[in-house]
C-alpha cells in the first residue's frame, strides 16, 4: 500500500457531551501498521473520538495531526475511511449500484468491485436490492467501501455489528491486511479485531 500518513498524533484532546466531559487531555501516538482499540461503555464518547479524527467534530481543546515521512500529511481527509455503525444503504439500490456509487464518491476504482465482493463473500448478491439483505449481508456490503478505495487510515465504529462468525473472520482478515500494508486502524468495538497495538480508554477522563 502506498501510504502518505505514517503516524497520527492525538495531543491533549478534551471533548464533552453537554456538561459531561468524555475525555480530558487525551494523548496518543499511533504508528503505521497499528491497530488502536477505542474502549469504553456505551455513550462514553468512542464515536465522538472517531468523528473528531475524521474531522466531523471539533474538540474543545487539543490537536489531531496526520504526519507523513516528511512532515504534515497532505489532505488527510482524503486518506481515511470512516465507517459508522450504520450501513447507510438505499433500500431500492442494488448491491452493485452501491459499490459503483462509493467508487465514484471516494475516487476509487470500479475495477476493484468484483474482487471486493469476493473478499467479503457477497458476489452472489450483486444484483439484489439492498432492502432484501440481512443485517449481516448489509454490513458486508458496507465493508466493501474499505476495499474499493484504498486509503491508509480506517476509522471503524462497531464494524462487527450484525456479522456472524464467518463475517467476523472476514473483517479480521481485512484489518490484518490493512495493517500488513502499513495502514492504521482505529476501531471502537466490543469484538476483538486482532492484537491491538494500543488501547484508548474513553469516558474516564484520562490520558493514554
Amino acid at each position: 500500500m502506498s501510504s502518505n500518513v505514517v503516524r497520527i498524533e492525538l495531543q491533549g484532546l478534551t471533548f464533552a457531551r453537554g456538561d459531561r466531559v468524555l475525555a480530558q487531555d487525551l494523548s496518543a501516538t499511533i504508528e503505521a501498521g497499528s491497530l488502536c482499540e477505542v474502549q469504553g461503555p456505551n455513550g462514553s464518547g468512542k464515536t465522538t473520538l472517531l468523528r473528531a479524527i475524521a474531522g466531523f467534530f471539533q474538540c474543545q481543546a487539543g490537536q489531531i495531526r496526520f504526519l507523513s515521512a516528511s512532515g504534515e500529511a497532505d489532505d488527510p481527509a482524503s486518506q481515511l475511511h470512516y465507517l459508522g455503525h450504520r450501513d447507510s444503504l438505499k433500500p431500492p439500490l442494488s448491491v452493485r449500484a452501491h459499490a459503483a456509487f462509493w467508487a465514484n464518491l471516494l475516487d476509487g476504482n470500479t475495477d476493484r468491485i468484483d474482487h471486493a465482493f469476493e473478499q467479503v463473500g457477497i458476489t452472489q448478491l450483486a444484483q439484489l436490492p439492498a432492502r432484501v439483505l440481512s443485517q449481516g449481508q448489509a454490513r458486508r456490503l458496507a465493508l466493501t467501501r474499505l476495499l474499493i478505495a484504498e486509503r491508509p487510515v480506517w476509522l471503524l465504529d462497531e464494524p462487527a455489528a450484525g456479522l456472524d462468525s464467518a463475517g467476523k473472520a472476514i473483517l479480521a482478515a481485512l484489518v490484518a491486511d490493512q495493517l500488513a500494508g502499513g495502514g492504521i486502524v482505529f476501531a471502537a468495538t466490543h469484538e476483538p479485531l486482532g492484537p491491538a497495538s494500543q488501547v484508548l480508554e474513553i469516558g474516564q477522563a484520562r490520558s493514554c
